[in-house]
């Protein structure tokens, strides 16, 4: 059984890394010719295309690029649906919102017989306009009718689609991410790295692991910064990422009261991580539109406490003062007296990231999540009569 993949693009993120996981593993499995299909990946947030391209799966549609482009989104709705024909897959597995779109719409075209789309994060919500919001509902409710199945990385995606009559609750299936535990379960501090850093002994290091831009809540870590920085004299910050905004977060770092806090480590491979997080006494999530933060578990496994905004999936795997503390969406104040709590209380911090790895233990490896991707792939094929009711697996 022949399954394609579509994501519009392979930056260094949670969504590229879960799928690009999902499609590496899925190959492995008995049965399964597994494809991907991605736009042009460019910029400062880095490119996991070599990942895939290794593998000999990988095909790139300059066309399929992120802004909204009419005649480009054309010309990519066209060369994927003449692709899907060639290669007439019987699963078109799509993520992202343009490649969500514009693949599922190819699909349908193609003829092919089951599409399922996976949602990393809502394309519409309360982060952007009303114009936008009205746009993107409407796309992924078109997407959606010709849509036989979602996964979502969280329950809170299935509330806010179906909230606006995207599919029935029954159309939806949360499978978590998956990525390799090991090096968070067992990374330790590393002094060489601290050094390197700027990072002492008895500093209370808050991390954040996200790309330098729009909606990731830089600017509330900023707001609150000189505040923290008078509460807690040992505090430092440690943002792990880049992207495009990251000459204006420097600038803001080099102001006299925030001088020498901020450590920026620029983009780190996905590989190296785990040593950064092992730096950390905490994790600071503080994105507005995000499905479930990779970095939450990735944290946890490493035994960090979390400390999240209320928003979209966070509150899936920081659960409130069990595994960390959830804040809601902008409330500063509530932020600063969360990090002041366990800035001042080890205990409670070790209490809450010991917690938080037992959650992740199981819920957060590569091979539960290949397993219920390819379970679930192997229940809608033999509900559309594209496997025989008794069989295992599809025949290669």
């Amino acid at each position: 059984m022949r399954v394609t993949h579509v994501i519009t693009r392979l930056i260094v993120g949670g969504a590229q890394e879960n799928t690009i996981a999902s499609v590496l593993g899925l190959r492995a499995r008995p049965g399964l010719e597994v494809d991907l299909i991605s736009g042009p990946t460019a910029g400062s947030e880095g490119s996991l295309e070599p990942l895939v391209a290794e593998a000999g799966c990988l095909t790139v549609i300059p066309e399929l690029i992120r802004p909204v482009n009419p005649w480009v989104d054309w010309l990519a709705y066209r060369r994927l649906t003449r692709l899907f024909r060639e290669r007439q897959p019987q699963i078109v597995h799509t993520h992202s919102g343009k490649a969500g779109i514009l693949g599922r719409l190819a699909a349908k075209k193609a003829g092919v017989p089951l599409i399922i789309h996976s949602i990393h994060g809502p394309s519409f919500g309360p982060f952007q306009g009303r114009l936008a919001n009205t746009v993107f509902t409407a796309a992924e409710r078109a997407a959606g009718r010709v849509t036989d199945h979602f996964i979502v990385v969280a329950h809170a995606m299935t509330h806010q689609y179906t909230a606006v009559g995207i599919g029935r609750s029954r159309d939806y299936t949360r499978i978590f991410s998956g990525f390799d535990l090991k090096p968070f379960l067992e990374a330790k501090r590393d002094p060489v790295l601290a050094a390197k850093l700027g990072l002492r002994d008895g500093d209370f290091v808050i991390g954040k692991i996200a790309r330098l831009f729009e909606l990731k809540g830089h600017d509330d870590l900023f707001d609150i910064a000189p505040r923290l920085v008078e509460r807690i004299p040992n505090v430092r910050f440690l943002l792990v990422g880049d992207g495009p905004w990251r000459a204006r977060f420097e600038a803001m770092a080099a102001t006299p009261k925030l001088a020498g806090r901020f450590i920026f480590t620029g983009l780190v491979p996905p590989a190296e991580v785990p040593r950064y997080v092992a730096l950390m006494d905490c994790l600071v999530h503080l994105s507005l539109r995000e499905g479930l933060p990779r970095a939450l578990p990735q944290a946890s496994a490493n035994g960090k406490p979390v400390v999240a905004y209320d928003c979209d999936g966070a509150s899936e795997i920081c659960l409130r003062e069990q595994t960390g503390l959830l804040v809601h969406p902008g409330a500063t104040r509530q932020l600063v007296s969360a990090l002041q709590t366990l800035a001042s209380d080890p205990a409670y911090r070790r209490r809450l990231g010991e917690a938080g790895r037992e959650y992740v233990r199981s819920r957060f490896t590569i091979g539960r999540l290949v397993e219920e991707q390819h379970a679930l792939y192997l229940r809608l094929a033999r509900e559309k009569g594209l496997l025989p009711a008794g069989e295992t697996s599809p025949a290669p």
